[in-house]
């Protein structure tokens, strides 16, 4: 990976390795809503100081942690200790992920190790108190479904409350989402259904379900669900998606007309480009993940086919159409996408009431979703949502 620039601001645990650094300061970050502990994040990361670039070193240091703090969730458990078992099993879960994210293809390992991690989560969500989880299947396409979590509103008497549907990004998954604040989203009196989309999370891993450049298939079909429930109000729903999913949320939400506001945390506007640039630098640029991550979500066999099927994944000629509040978030400082992409989609983007918001180096947030400082950037997010929702 290439050497970050020596006046880099941003946390840099390993600074000759963009990716590596990358997920660790998503999980620094992600510490204040219980996603990891630094002590625990240092003691895995000076095993892997000498190991730099290793995934398979990466895998085995933080799956041995992830069994270590499962282990103490399980000991709870079983001395009735819920709360304690509970945060214990979500920083478990954390890490479970965060080493099989970078482990593909998908072998026999990877999956114990990302089934052990949705356990992990799930017992979390039966241990606590607040907030409601309620694992829930979205009807998708015929016979499928696609996996979610509807986390009920908090401090509403609203009984059917405003409701925002957060989709993922490239490599991210519902439980990882949701360790990125949505506790403090649902405390706001919004509800909110975290979805595993196509290409994502366990709609992929356990359900072969592919990355497709018509997200408002998936869109529709978590919108559709909604209005069959009586406890949230799906005339008054958001769509939200982070990183990757600053394609998928500015194209639902341009094609699929109930949706009342939209959240693109993140830019995106031209991926093909973005992904033929980094295969004509032979991935030696800022990535979150490995390179052939994009041929499995795709279910392609070489990149020349991946890039045929990622040739529609362009906005432009789409988010025209948008009429609904948007908001645009996106660090002045982004590795991974460059400011011109976030400013070509924020000014063609049709809809009258949009937001632009730059996260500066100075405020912080200026990296890529926020991911140094996700307090700033949830913060403005979930406002917004508030206000634009009237929750």
């Amino acid at each position: 990976m290439p050497e970050a620039p020596a006046n880099t601001n941003w946390f840099t645990y390993f600074p000759k390795d963009y990716r590596w650094s990358a997920a660790i300061c998503g999980m620094v970050s992600a510490a204040r809503w219980g996603a990891s502990e630094i002590g625990e994040i240092d003691q895995v990361g000076r095993k892997l100081e000498k190991h730099l670039g290793n995934d398979n070193v990466w895998f085995r240091e933080w799956v041995k942690m992830a069994d270590k703090i499962r282990a103490l969730g399980i000991s709870a458990e079983r001395k009735g200790y819920n709360l304690t078992a509970a945060e214990h099993h979500k920083r478990a879960c954390s890490y479970y992920q965060m080493a099989e994210r970078f482990r593909t293809p998908k072998d026999k390992k990877a999956l114990d190790a990302y089934r052990k991690g949705m356990d992990s989560f799930k017992r979390y969500s039966k241990l606590i108190d607040q907030p409601k989880i309620e694992y829930v299947e979205v009807p998708y396409e015929g016979k499928k479904t696609l996996p979610g979590m509807l986390v009920h509103a908090q401090n509403t008497k609203k009984s059917k409350p405003p409701v925002v549907v957060f989709f993922d990004g490239l490599d991210v998954t519902k439980e990882l989402q949701y360790m990125r604040g949505v506790e403090d989203l649902v405390r706001r009196g919004m509800s909110c259904l975290v979805m595993d989309g196509p290409g994502t999370g366990e709609a992929i891993r356990m359900r072969k379900i592919y990355l497709r450049h018509d997200y408002e298939v998936a869109g529709s079909a978590a919108l559709n669900y909604l209005e069959t429930r009586k406890d949230v109000n799906a005339k008054k729903a958001a769509i939200m998606a982070i990183s990757l999913g600053g394609y998928y949320a500015p194209r639902i939400a341009s094609m699929e007309k109930r949706y009342k506001a939209c959240v693109a945390w993140g830019a995106i506007w031209d991926y093909y480009d973005t992904w033929k640039k980094r295969i004509d630098a032979a991935y030696k640029t800022e990535l979150s993940v490995p390179g052939h991550h994009i041929t499995w979500i795709l279910n392609t066999k070489t990149v020349e086919e991946a890039l045929e099927k990622l040739d529609p994944f362009r906005l432009d000629g789409v988010v025209q159409k948008m009429r609904c509040p948007f908001l645009l978030t996106h660090g002045a400082d982004d590795k991974q996408q460059p400011m011109h992409y976030a400013r070509s989609l924020f000014n063609a983007v049709g809809s009258k009431d949009k937001t632009f918001k730059i996260f500066t180096v100075k405020e912080g947030g200026s990296q890529h979703c926020q991911r140094d400082n996700l307090s700033i950037g949830t913060t403005y997010i979930y406002d917004w949502l508030q206000e634009k929702l009237k929750a």
